[in-house]
């Protein structure tokens, strides 16, 4: 049965032996290992191990030493294998997939914990491993019992292939690799491998050679740190690596150490003074360049036959970040040099990289280190050193500087931006951070333009404001948007303003263009979160007019973006923007790249229309009007949509009821009602007004009695009655009107009442205004409760929509 687990629970029947809370030496995070085959913290706190008596057994129990809250209480099962590593952690599985580790502060206390699973298990506590990792067959305890331990052959150059033999066949059953584990180690094998080694490279032994590398290869599929500590030693490793450059299925030898030692150089950019630091650091390089380059591909491999070395490098990464961190001395002189302006290029260089290589080994670390680790960062200064990085000459410096920013931007974009507005204060508009990452920006040498791709999304994060903090005495939206558009904007659009100062673009090479639609999507994303800061941008620098020059470009990729950037701006139906399209006749660049793309169906065709398609849908009145009166001519010949001759009925109908008040009362009365009536009887209402015919209405007529309090709804429904008599008489007359003028086929009512959005509406005669199907008509009033366009139940039926 597997042992129980609770995380993050709230029982559990002990605290830390003693009230030890405040002893380091039981002082353990705790890790799960999750789908990824990544460790997750689920925190810090103290272990204990004492009798629980709803798991009716000892028990490992941690606490949070923030709040004293129960992160972990598991039952040391007998038959679970626990297994201790590299002196200072314990792992195990609790069940299938699901493995736990437990990371000692001190060695100390790993001993005392490792005891105690020991003691419950019956085992000796100088093992690594308490159980085999799963149950054996009756064959293998049989085997167990007939053969305690494993005889290896003597390790001599004649029996290489016998040892690989052994190996091998070893592998598949936990018993046996369980056994041949314990031989290597107590026989110091593996280092007499190596000697072999020595004597098969001399010799140029190649099938002894072949079959080393079988037998190292071998030996790291059985998953053990103490193996793994004697081949990852010092004196062992560079020999382990010569081992697995001799793979059979490989024609020539690969030249690991080659490269490790003569191309692949380090470089103690600061003196490390801790030599066990400076070794971690060696060490962790060659085991990850192991993993990575050296060892075939994980599918080889059995599932989870390498999760020892996986957990190995994340631990060692741990401690480095760590003990770096914790170096004061060390992170003072490094930002010193950095920002030196006596520190040579080449040494600046190596400055730099090394602490992009510092923060590309934090993200290994869980979310509480990484913040502290940046936090580290924060008060040594990086944000003014990367300002001075970022303005020097060096591509290669800028680049890695540029690395380090996306870092610190991803974590804390709050921090950056606090920064850029203080730093604001006192230096000019060029040199700050973010101006200059603008500039790297435009300025990428890449043809595809990786870099800017990296910066622009680095910036989309920064004037996010779905990411900007709010309190009670500042927001920080109004605060940086503030500063962005006075001190940032005129950079970043500048490369825009310089390229359409005529009628088509004054550059259109490929590398300019994909800049250019870079700049547009930015834009873009802030007309549709930024409201009134990019509004008086756009309006007071003529942005539109600029960008619509674009449309001109022969790559298509841009026409489009500067085509979805009059669309997003469009699609707020903000009036400042409408009179500024209309003042200086904007869609006339529009339209003449739609004749322009004459009958192609493209995505350049389809975008246009959709705009057009969205203006009558929406009926946006001001553009309606303005597209008529200007480019109906161009337009009226398009039929195979009805988009424009859908345009054309709304602009009609807005001329229509302009000129035709007479029914200006009617819209009044309606509003003017105060009671409200059951729905379906309004729904039927609107139904009768929406087919009654302008001809019956007599002059004078009250189309509903002024409204009274005391009025009761039979008084109201009366013209309604009469209208309905004046219907029925109409249905012939009506049937011959609807083939003459039904523009789609469909069935729709010969006349319909369009309320506008003003204070005026008007009967509309379907024979000189035909509709199209489905197009909406003006919204009604939000008038009282008694007026059509108060009502929500009845959307289908509201003014000039085409009912079938």
């Amino acid at each position: 049965p597997l042992a129980p687990l609770v995380i993050a629970s709230q029982s559990g029947g002990c605290g830390v032996a003693g009230g030890r809370m405040t002893d380091t030496r039981r002082r353990v995070k705790v890790y799960t290992l999750n789908e990824d085959r990544q460790w997750d913290d689920r925190g810090t706190g103290h272990v204990s191990s004492c009798y629980v008596e709803r798991l009716k057994g000892m028990s490992l129990l941690v606490r949070a030493e923030s709040d004293g809250s129960l992160l972990l209480e598991s039952k040391i099962n007998p038959n679970t294998a626990y297994q201790k590593q590299q002196d200072t952690l314990i792992v195990w599985s609790e069940a299938e997939n699901y493995d736990l580790a437990l990371s000692f502060q001190e060695k100390a206390g790993c001993d005392e914990i490792w005891e105690k699973i020991c003691q419950v298990q019956g085992k000796d506590p100088s093992v690594d491993i308490t159980q085999d990792l799963v149950d054996e067959s009756e064959e293998e305890r049989f085997d167990d019992m007939s053969s305690p331990g494993l005889e290896l052959p003597s390790c001599e150059l004649s029996r290489l292939e016998e040892i690989a033999e052994l190996v091998a066949s070893s592998l598949p059953s936990p018993l046996r690799r369980e056994k041949l584990a314990l031989a290597l180690e107590n026989e110091g094998y593996i280092k007499k491998l190596l000697e072999i080694f020595h004597v098969c490279e001399d010799l140029e032994n190649i099938e002894g050679l072949h079959h080393l590398y079988e037998i190292i290869k071998g030996i790291f599929l059985l998953n053990r740190t103490a193996l793994f500590e004697v081949m990852f030693s010092e004196e062992c490793i560079m020999d382990v690596i010569g081992c697995l450059e001799y793979d059979p299925s490989l024609s020539q030898s690969r030249k690991h150490r080659e490269f490790l030692t003569k191309t692949a150089k380090f470089k103690e950019v600061i003196p490390i003074s801790d030599p066990e630091l400076k070794q971690k650091i060696h060490q962790t390089y060659r085991v990850q360049y192991i993993q990575d380059m050296v060892l075939p591909t994980p599918s080889v491999f059995e599932e989870n036959m390498l999760s020892t070395l996986h957990s190995f490098i994340f631990f060692n990464k741990v401690e480095i970040v760590g003990m770096l961190q914790e170096d004061e001395k060390f992170l003072t002189d490094l930002f010193a040099q950095l920002t030196d302006e006596a520190t040579d290029e080449e040494k600046r260089q190596e400055l730099v990289n090394f602490l992009k290589e510092f923060c590309a080994f934090s993200q290994t670390l869980q979310p509480q280190n990484r913040d502290a680790f940046f936090k580290t960062l924060s008060n040594m200064g990086i944000l003014p050193a990367l300002e001075v990085i970022l303005g020097m000459d060096d591509a290669q410096v800028r680049s890695a500087a540029t690395d380090i920013f996306s870092y610190l931007v991803e974590y804390n974009p709050s921090m950056v931006r606090e920064f850029v507005m203080q730093e604001a204060q006192q230096n000019d508009d060029d040199i700050l951070l973010i101006n200059l990452i603008i500039e790297h920006m435009i300025c990428d040498t890449d043809p595809e333009l990786g870099g800017a791709v990296l910066l622009m999304g680095l910036l989309r994060t920064l004037v996010d404001p779905e990411n900007m903090l709010a309190t009670a005495n500042k927001t920080e939206k109004t605060e940086f948007l503030g500063f962005f558009y006075k001190h940032c904007m005129h950079v970043l659009t500048a490369p825009l303003l310089a390229n359409t100062t005529e009628d088509k673009p004054s550059k259109d090479d490929f590398q300019t263009a994909q800049l250019l639609a870079l700049i547009l999507e930015l834009l873009t994303f802030c007309v549709e979160h930024h409201t009134y800061h990019i509004k008086n941008y756009i309006i007071n620098k003529d942005i539109l007019r600029r960008v619509l020059v674009l449309m001109a470009s022969k790559h298509a990729f841009l026409a489009l973006c500067a085509l979805r950037f009059k669309r997003k701006i469009i699609g707020l139906k903000d009036e400042f923007y409408n009179r500024y399209i209309m003042k200086s006749f904007l869609f006339e660049p529009v339209v003449k790249a739609f004749l322009n793309n004459g009958s192609r169906y493209n995505l350049m065709n389809s975008a246009i229309i959709e705009m057009f398609e969205f203006i009558r849908v929406e009926d946006i009145k001001s553009l309606t009007a303005h597209v008529i009166e200007n480019y109906w001519k161009a337009l009226e010949d398009v039929d195979y949509v009805q988009t424009f001759k859908g345009l054309k009925l709304r602009f009609e109908q807005q001329r229509e009821r302009q000129d035709n008040p007479k029914l200006d009362s009617m819209r009044s009365i309606l509003r003017n009602h105060r009671y409200r009536r059951d729905a379906r009887t309004l729904e039927d209402e609107e139904e009768m007004w929406f087919n009654t015919d302008e001809d019956d209405m007599e002059d004078g007529e009250a189309v509903v009695p002024p409204s009274d309090k005391t009025k009761n709804d039979e008084d109201i429904m009366d013209p309604i009655s009469k209208f309905m008599e004046r219907k029925k008489l109409k249905e012939s007359e009506e049937k011959e009107v609807l083939l003459k003028t039904n523009l789609s086929g469909r069935q729709s009512p010969s006349f319909k009442l369009s309320f506008s959005s003003g204070t005026k509406s008007n009967l509309t005669s379907q024979s000189s205004a035909s509709n199209l199907p489905g197009s909406p008509g003006s919204p009604g009033s939000p008038g009282s409760p008694g007026s059509p366009g108060s009502v929500s139940k009845s959307t289908t039926q509201m003014a000039a929509i085409t009912t079938k």
